[in-house]
This record gives C-alpha cells, sequence and structure tokens, in this order.
C-alpha cells in the first residue's frame, strides 16, 4: 500500500509539471502548488516504509518550496480579489 501511495504521489507531481509544460496548467494558481505538495506528502509517506534518506531530503524540500507557493499563490488571489472592490 506505501508503494501505490507514493506512486499516485508521483503521478502528481510529475503530472502538474508536464501539464505547466504544456500551457495546461498556471502555475500562479494555488491549484498547482496545492498538488505539488499533496505529492510530496505522499512520498514521504511511502519513504516511512521504505526509507532513503536523499528522496526524503528532496521531498522535504519540494514540500516546503510547495508550502511557499501556495502562500504565495493565495496572497496574490486576496490582493486580487481586494482591488476589485
Amino acid at each position: 500500500m506505501p508503494d501505490i501511495v507514493g506512486f499516485v504521489g508521483v503521478a502528481f507531481i510529475v503530472g502538474t509539471y508536464f501539464l505547466s509544460q504544456i500551457g495546461r496548467m498556471d502555475a500562479a494558481r494555488p491549484l498547482y502548488p496545492a498538488l505539488n505538495g499533496v505529492g510530496a506528502l505522499f512520498i514521504l509517506y511511502s519513504l516511512v516504509y521504505s526509507f532513503n534518506a536523499a528522496s526524503f531530503i528532496v521531498e522535504l524540500f519540494w514540500l516546503v518550496i510547495s508550502i511557499v507557493g501556495l502562500v504565495r499563490a493565495f496572497m496574490k488571489k486576496s490582493a486580487n480579489q481586494k482591488s476589485k472592490f
């Protein structure tokens, strides 16, 4: 089961990156960092059962960067909504 969760996490990360590269997903919108963060969490979960230090560090950074992107996306969205009034 942990491997399946990890593979779903990989699909989220690779899928969102692919969609952003072909212009089907805007990396500045909240969905992009949210899916990347969930993907990183899923991979981190799988690493609890089959630990790899290098992969753990990469996914930890991926998660932190995704959180920063998510916060920035929501702040930008909030600022845009305030400017409309």
